[in-house]
């Protein structure tokens, strides 16, 4: 992992040919992509695709096989896990489970609720919440680390349709509000469409990247997802008065 802290501030992460291999076995093969300062990021691929050994890696959970992962050294990063377990039994509210690990004040952990929407959880015990309602705790949690970078690994599952667009909702506030560049992994292609800046579409490789508006037309996103469904992404897009300046492109053009 290399400083890139006086190199370039437009960004606070580049991957650059990432590999990964497990025996001979490929996971990853040669991935590269940024992220920008204050940009919301989507990471999409089928199951399978190493979408979470490329998180793991980023954390710095996984070392890769090759390759260059350059990152400032002064970013805090919040992380929101695809799954998180605990035991129904124990009797753990919300209040005391954002203040296990950090000496925080219950009117911090207040405000942090209200962020997500979920203040009126403070009180309440984790084995009586909802999907829903524990998926917004654990993004409270995440953000305990007041991060330049959210990472969310699939947020959403469980979450019925009204919580989805609610949770895209938070997520952009947050982004607005404290102006922190965010990594997601989702499988909800109509609500990636609608509340992202750019799309990584993995496949093992970055079969293409790019804003949303070109990418739901690209071949390799087509034969990953199925052209109906690609072509019915149009309908779901964001609508606004500023241009986008980014472009497509296929990362695996020269293999």
């Amino acid at each position: 992992m290399q400083d890139i802290a006086k190199q370039d501030k437009s960004f606070l992460l580049r991957a650059e040919n990432i590999t990964l291999r497990y025996g001979q076995k490929l996971i990853l093969d040669h991935i590269s992509f940024d992220i920008q300062v204050g940009q919301i990021t989507t990471l999409i691929g089928p199951n399978g695709a190493g979408k979470t050994s490329l998180i793991k890696i980023i954390l710095g959970l996984l070392p890769a096989t090759s390759g260059d992962l350059k990152i400032n050294p002064t970013i805090r990063i919040g992380y929101m896990p695809q799954k998180f377990n605990f035991n129904p039994i124990i009797p753990l509210k919300v209040s005391r489970f954002l203040s296990l690990y950090q000496n925080i004040k219950s009117d911090d952990i207040v405000g942090i609720l209200k962020e997500v929407k979920a203040d009126h959880l403070f009180h309440s015990s984790l084995a009586t919440l909802s999907m829903g309602e524990l998926q917004r705790v654990l993004l409270a949690n995440a953000l305990l680390q007041n991060p330049d970078l959210l990472i969310l690994d699939e947020p959403l599952q469980g979450v019925d349709i009204i919580g989805q667009i609610e949770f895209y909702d938070i997520v952009q506030n947050l982004r607005h509000k404290r102006r922190c560049s965010i990594l997601m992994v989702s499988h909800d292609l109509h609500f990636v469409m609608a509340s992202t800046d750019h799309v990584l579409c993995l496949n093992h490789h970055l079969c293409c990247q790019g804003h949303p508006d070109h990418i739901g037309s690209h071949p390799a996103y087509q034969s990953l997802f199925g052209d109906a469904l690609s072509k019915s992404i149009g309908i779901y897009q964001h609508h606004h008065d500023h241009v986008h300046h980014d472009t497509f492109y296929e990362s695996d053009k020269n293999k």
